[in-house]
Order: C-alpha cells, then structure tokens, then sequence
C-alpha cells in the first residue's frame, strides 16, 4: 500500500467514526446537562439522544440521518511529505465514504441544481488550510455540517459604538429567532473581526474548538462566559421545547484585531450531535486521535 492509498484509508475510517460517534468533550457536556433538567419531556428527549448515540454504533450506522458536507481543517506542516496531494486525496476519501459509511448525498451544485451523488462538487468538501513552517505533521479537523445547524449561522457588520453589548444582543436575537432550528442543545460559536467574511471564518473555527477551553484574552473569556449564563437562561431545553438545564453545550469566541471604523460579528452554530473529530499524522501517517480518546481506525 502506497503512502497516499494509506492515507485516503485511514481517513475514509475517520470520517466514519465522526459520523457514528461524537466526540468526548460533547458527550461529557451533554451527560451532565441530562443529569441537570428536571422537565420531563427535556429528560426524555436527553435520553432519546443517549439511545441514539448507543444504536449509531451498535446498528453501525450515522447519528443523524443529515450526514452533512464535509468540512476539512488543516494545520498543514511544510515538510508533511503528502501536502501536495492532500486535495486529491480528500476528495477520494469523501467519495468513498459517500459510499461506506454511508453518507447522505448532500452536495447540490449551484445553479445546476443537480445533486452530485457522491458528496463531492465545485469547492466540496469544504478544505481550509493553514500552513505551519518546518513541521512534517498534519493536523485535520474532519466536521460535518447539516443543514439544521448551518440555517441558523449569520454575520453582519456594526458600528464600533455598538460595543460588545450590540455583539451579544445580535447573538441573542440570533439564538431566539433562529437557533430552535439547529436541533439543541447547541454549540455556539462567535467571531469578532473586521468584516462578514473574517467574522464569518473566525465564528467556525471557535464552533469547532473543544467544549471547556477558553479564549485567551481574559476579556473574550468573560464574553464567553456571559454569553453562555444568558443563553442558557432563555429557557429553551433540547430540541427547542421548554428546559430547566440550558439550551447551550458551550459558548467559544474567537477574535482578531479590527478596522477603527467596524465591527464584524458572525455566529455559527453546532447542533447537539456535534460531529467533530480531530486527528494528527506524523511524516509515516502514524496518527492520535485527539477528541476520542482509546480509538483504534
């Protein structure tokens, strides 16, 4: 087997397990919401998700019907001797999956409006890339993003004089209008840059950062930790009916420096099955699986 057929194999076996088994932080965050509600037809929709995700693995089968569009995050190292073929090797190991796992056909091409069959399109999957100087490793996030919790995902542009009071007004009418459609509880993901797009960028990577850390800056932690209070103080419980635990798995913000004449903001939400899975390779493609620990592909 060559290096790049191991590779495509290895990641076919990723994508598998983020479609049938959801990562430790969010199973951790979700048990102890579970233990928390005291409603009970909350408790009974928690327990539901438990005996989903119990049936996902041994049914064999995804945790949710809408398998999504795959997303790839890559922290790529200069040296990683298969940086070259990474897109074409991604793209191989979507269509396979497509087809092993199996995976929902979710890729529509635009104005076509013709879905592809195979997960796969113009721009599809998704791949982003960071380049890290004198690293021959490789850092892939793997997400799937069903349409439930992308519907609700916004970003706009302010005025400075609104303030980060008007960045979490604009979360909280987000969540109010639109965050019953994205199946909560919800991760919650914030970006605050300059405009939509970088708003927009900076909103995924924190939706997709581990529930439980914390940004950096002592000001963007207390933001999260406010926003998070006053989210789950709404009064919305798992699948948007009424609860007493929260209707948030975790709030993250991610920021950068600003134009002294605008704000961006963005939102991007991830659904109660979270689909996330993170894995590094070495130069031979020895890999840890950093989000689901004990796990042999």
């Amino acid at each position: 087997m060559t290096l790049e057929q191991k590779f495509v194999d290895i990641t076919v076996k990723f994508i598998d397990l983020v479609a049938k088994v959801l990562p430790d932080d969010v199973v951790g965050v979700l048990s102890t919401l579970r233990d928390k509600e005291t409603e009970p037809m909350a408790k009974a929709i928690y327990e539901s998700m438990f005996e989903n995700m119990e049936k996902a693995v041994s049914m064999n089968r995804p945790i949710c019907q809408d398998t999504g569009v795959l997303q790839f995050f890559l922290k790529v190292g200069t040296k990683f001797p298969l940086i070259d073929k990474l897109s074409d090797m991604l793209l191989e190991a979507t269509t396979v999956a497509t087809n092993t796992v199996p995976l929902r056909h979710n890729a529509v091409e635009t104005f076509i409006e013709k879905n592809t069959g195979t997960n796969t399109g113009k721009n599809v999957p998704y791949i982003e890339y960071g380049i890290v100087p004198n690293s021959d490793k490789l850092e892939m996030i793997v997400y799937m993003a069903g349409g439930g919790c992308v519907l609700p995902g916004r970003s706009m542009v302010m005025m400075p004089s609104a303030g980060y009071e008007g960045i979490a007004d604009f979360v909280a009418d987000t969540m109010v209008n639109w965050g019953i459609n994205a199946c909560p509880p919800l991760v919650v993901g914030v970006g605050i840059g300059t405009c939509v797009a970088s708003a927009a960028k900076l909103a995924k990577k924190a939706s997709l950062r581990p529930l439980g850390t914390k940004n950096d800056n002592a000001q963007a932690h207390i933001m999260e930790q406010q926003l998070e209070k006053a989210l789950n103080g709404i009064g919305l419980g798992p699948q948007g009916i009424p609860g007493k635990a929260g209707c948030v798995l975790g709030v993250n913000v991610e920021n950068m420096a600003r134009h002294p004449s605008a704000m961006g903001a963005a939102v991007s939400f991830g659904c109660w099955a979270h689909r996330r899975g993170t894995i590094v390779f070495d130069a031979k493609l020895n890999y840890e699986i950093l989000d689901h620990k004990n796990t042999v592909l």
